[in-house]
């Protein structure tokens, strides 16, 4: 614990450096990471590789932990579009001058130092510093040992980026990937401002019991569609394929269907390119009689509802009516992201108004929760709690406020 200290002690007094540093030289940083990412293509490959082949291809956690070369082009673009994003420190909040002449000013200020806790997606390690960076924070990462040599290999090029421009590296850790890193890390009040899980429901509530630092809960995705009685079918249904089957791995993927009973009719239809693409499907027992006979299609329990798939598997749930969905939704949704198809500007409305979630959606697909679907560059995670911050977690859901008050010899009677 003591050379953990030590290291926190670093990385505290480094992040309160960084507020020193201009935008033109974060800017320099993050396209230097770019390049070096770029031209080492191979090398984090390489790395990706060595993770994946401890891995089961069948664990769901496989293809959010494979790296290939089209995904690290893909992060190297969200890199060069955050460092093209306006910084967000020092921005007035509000302004006034009272009668007494004291002139007030609310003004946005990093948080200080960032602790984030992931399982395997090494593509967080470059998505967490770049956003980390751009708004000043310093930042100490935890991943899993799932992605033990995917983080090594892309951290050293961090730490490469950042000591090309006189930055201080310290500012930026990696902590090694064993368990008992967590528990200090939990433990590391008064170097660490705010701590953010971002995995499975289990990592999540493990974080939340035993942190005492103050934790934004990056809750898991369990995302419903209900399919309205007034739905347009060909929207419809290609919504519901893209919601499934576009990453199932990834936590704003479908994984209840619930359907209106007088559309049971339209369900096969609506299934099938769900089967095309090998999703198992659990149907309650309406829709289940509704369904033609297929090897995918199984009798649901109550087990597969409220249920985080992250993967080809999706249940469906039968509902007379739109408050029937409503209930189904509200019992069972973790307030990630929830959506409603229907033709029905009434019902649309009420939707919308009723469910309580980060990301609600009237015929558009859930896959869009996403900071940089979202206009905010990559971001740290979708937050389903509702303080501080909720839903796609980019620059600005990285800073705080302070107040600067500006006086001329006033004193308080």
């Amino acid at each position: 614990m003591t050379n953990t200290n030590t290291v926190f002690s670093k990385l505290q007094k480094s992040a309160k450096m960084l507020v020193r540093i201009n935008d033109a030289q974060i800017s320099a940083v993050l396209e230097t990471l770019a390049e070096l990412t770029l031209a080492n293509i191979d090398s984090i490959i390489q790395a990706n590789q060595i993770d994946l082949q401890k891995m089961d291809p069948n664990d769901s956690k496989y293809d959010r932990l494979k790296l290939t070369e089209k995904r690290i082009q893909d992060i190297v673009s969200e890199i060069r579009q955050i460092k093209d994003l306006e910084s967000p420190i020092g921005e007035v909040l509000e302004e006034k001058t009272l009668q007494n002449g004291l002139e007030l000013k609310k003004i946005s200020v990093p948080i200080g130092v960032i602790g984030v806790i992931y399982e395997a997606r090494p593509n967080v390690t470059f998505d967490v510093f770049s956003i980390a960076l751009k708004s000043g924070n310093g930042l100490v990462l935890k991943g899993s040992s799932d992605a033990e040599f995917s983080n090594k290999e892309i951290m050293k090029l961090i730490h490469q980026a950042l000591k090309a421009h006189q930055v201080p590296e310290e500012a930026f850790v990696l902590l090694p990937a064993a368990r008992s890193a967590t528990k200090e890390l939990l433990e590391a009040v008064g170097y660490i401002d705010i701590i953010i899980p971002r995995g499975s429901q289990q990592l999540i509530d493990y974080v939340r019991t035993h942190s005492k630092v103050p934790v934004i809960e990056t809750g898991a995705g369990i995302v419903h569609t209900y399919f309205d009685e007034t739905a347009d079918l060909a929207k419809g249904k290609a919504i519901i394929a893209n919601s499934k089957t576009r990453r199932p791995s990834v936590c704003n993927s479908l994984d209840c269907l619930i359907i209106h009973e007088n559309r049971l009719d339209d369900l096969n239809e609506i299934v099938h390119p769900l089967l095309e693409k090998d999703v198992e499907i659990f149907a309650d027992n309406q829709s289940f009689a509704a369904l033609q006979p297929h090897q995918l299609i199984r009798l649901a329990d109550e087990s597969h509802f409220g249920i985080e798939f992250l993967s080809l598997k999706m249940s469906i749930k039968t509902v007379k009516n739109l408050n029937q969905a409503l209930e189904h939704i509200d019992q069972y949704s973790s307030k990630h992201s929830e959506a409603i198809l229907s033709e029905s500007e009434e019902n649309i409305s009420l939707f919308l108004q009723t469910v309580d979630a980060a990301a609600v959606y009237a015929n558009a697909s859930t896959a869009f929760t996403d900071g940089n679907q979202f206009g905010m560059g990559a971001e740290i995670g979708i937050s389903t709690q509702k303080l501080h911050a909720r839903g796609p977690m980019a620059l600005k859901e990285l800073t705080s406020y302070k107040w600067i008050i500006k006086g001329n010899g006033q004193f308080r009677n």
